[in-house]
């Protein structure tokens, strides 16, 4: 490990300066039973002070770093479902022989509690997935995920979002999905085998996509109510939602 020479330079001079200051005390005082108390008592400090900058200090420091981080990616991550998310699932609904029960499900989450929305991000990865790669419009998935490969490129871009481990695996599903389809010459006359393949490309994205979907909507109804409250007007899962507000 290279060392710094500033560094090396200053810790030098600091224990100089320490002992001259000693040598001081000792020459005006003439007692080095009180010297050495405190000289044991403040390097018996160091140990207690070191365990509550690294340990306390640092650690109190960190987690709200992570806070802010976290906060500044949620930001990133409505971007993504307000540019591409959100139509994505509706995409995915309908190759979802299942769908009903998913919009069942999920249609009246704007009167859940944070409870509901934990255990139902949690419950949505064990949820029966059924898609049909033929129920639903291959092409026109493919020329939507083909269109936004320069926006989920910008993403990737951004370093910090990588760390966000859930929100990575969604991105590389959603690419992995955009690639095969891409990869198909004639996405109209595909074997038995390659639909199955595909089907399971969907429900892998899709069950990455529903999970982090919920996730960010918990975090918009703790936050940001307004932005909470549009995002229940334009549910996905909600096929006659609107951004309009009627009147009671």
């Amino acid at each position: 490990m290279k060392l710094d020479l500033w560094k090396i330079f200053w810790g030098i001079l600091l224990i100089i300066l320490s002992v001259i200051f000693y040598t001081i005390h000792f020459i005006l005082f003439r007692d080095p039973h009180h010297l050495f108390i405190f000289l044991v008592g403040d390097i018996a400090f160091v140990f207690i002070e070191v365990w509550l900058v690294t340990m306390i200090i640092h650690e109190l420091l960190d987690y709200r770093d992570k806070k802010d981080k976290l906060n500044k990616l949620n930001m990133i991550i409505g971007a993504f479902f307000s540019e591409v998310g959100n139509s994505l699932l509706r995409f995915f609904s309908d190759f979802d022989c299942n769908a009903e029960k998913m919009r069942e499900d999920l249609i009246a989450c704007h009167k859940w509690t944070e409870e509901k929305f934990i255990n139902a991000s949690r419950k949505c990865k064990e949820y029966d997935y059924d898609i049909d790669s033929q129920k639903g419009d291959l092409e026109k998935l493919r020329d939507f995920l083909v269109g936004k490969r320069p926006f989920l490129l910008n993403l990737l871009q951004n370093s910090s979002l990588l760390e966000h481990d859930t929100f990575s695996d969604l991105l590389w599903s959603v690419f992995h999905l955009t690639e095969e389809l891409e990869s198909r010459t004639d996405i109209k006359e595909l074997s038995e085998s390659d639909l199955k393949h595909l089907a399971n490309d969907i429900r892998r994205a899709y069950i990455h996509l529903t999970s982090e979907w919920l996730d960010y909507m918990n975090h918009l109804r703790i936050k940001y109510p307004y932005l909470f409250s549009l995002a229940m007007r334009t549910n996905p899962f909600n096929p006659s939602a609107t951004a309009e507000i009627e009147d009671e």
